[in-house]
């Protein structure tokens, strides 16, 4: 089972559409793929029709001390073969005021995906945008990390803290988290995209995917179906974008090209 997480410190600039996109295109394939919601926002749970306001079983779960609740029944089916969900709750927003500094929180999720690896050929965990127990949890369990980020100037900001964040997880892990930097939301028409683009290429070129994500209005249609894009339109040149990312990352040896 290979464990991908998508992450930056930065809202707004496709993780959930990243995640969601490719899970579609591991799916139709024939892998058995599992999304992990751990933003609090709950934005790839409410995608696959579920209320993260009011869902019983979730994540959430997962992190109490009286539950003994198997992560196998916490899975929730979505309507696409192959693709299934481990839903998010608004109440992870409070994991960090609860859990404070106690010991064992951050390998929460491995512990729990462990228990799935009969199940799933890969799973995709879409992660907050913030620092904190759950982004924690999501780069102990993975085996590469996804960083999208949006090709305007603010983006870059967050990037630098994703690679500082990057960097410490490392030294906790002790063990290497490769992962690729994913441009997205490329408009060559614009002044901003294209400097920004030229910027990640100049200080970043080693894990910098070669290509682009580009801006896809087709996206906020599939959303408002409920279903990766791939299966509503799959000639769209986001689906083209996103199923040349998997190749690349799934191509070889399957190791994404950077890591710490």
């Amino acid at each position: 089972m290979k464990v991908w997480s998508v992450a930056n410190q930065k809202g707004g600039v496709g993780k959930t559409t990243t995640a969601v996109t490719l899970a579609g295109l591991l799916a139709a394939r024939g892998h058995n793929t599992l999304m992990v919601d751990l933003d609090p926002h709950g934005s790839l749970t409410s995608y696959f029709g579920y209320d993260p306001d009011s869902i019983e079983h979730s994540v959430y779960s997962l992190f109490q001390d009286d539950s003994r609740q198997p992560v196998s029944d916490i899975v929730r089916d979505t309507r696409f073969e192959r693709l299934s969900l481990l839903p998010a709750s608004t109440a992870l927003a409070t994991l960090d005021r609860q859990l404070g500094s106690k010991e064992g929180m951050g390998l929460v999720i491995g512990r729990a995906l462990v228990q799935l690896a009969n199940r799933f050929d890969y799973v995709l965990i879409d992660c907050p945008p913030v620092l904190g127990v759950l982004m924690i949890n999501a780069l102990a369990a993975s085996s590469h990390l996804l960083v999208p980020v949006q090709t305007e100037f603010l983006a870059l900001k967050g990037l630098e803290r994703m690679m500082r964040t990057l960097m410490m997880v490392t030294k906790a892990r002790k063990r290497p988290l490769n992962y690729l930097i994913v441009p997205t939301m490329f408009d060559r028409r614009t002044r901003a995209s294209l400097e920004t683009l030229q910027n990640l290429r100049n200080n970043y070129a080693d894990v910098l995917w070669k290509s682009v994500i580009p801006v896809d209005t087709q996206f906020r249609e599939a959303s408002r179906e409920g279903m990766p894009l791939s299966y509503l339109n799959p000639h769209a040149r986001g689906v083209a974008a996103y199923t040349a990312l998997l190749a690349s990352l799934i191509g070889g040896n399957g190791q994404a090209p950077g890591g710490l």
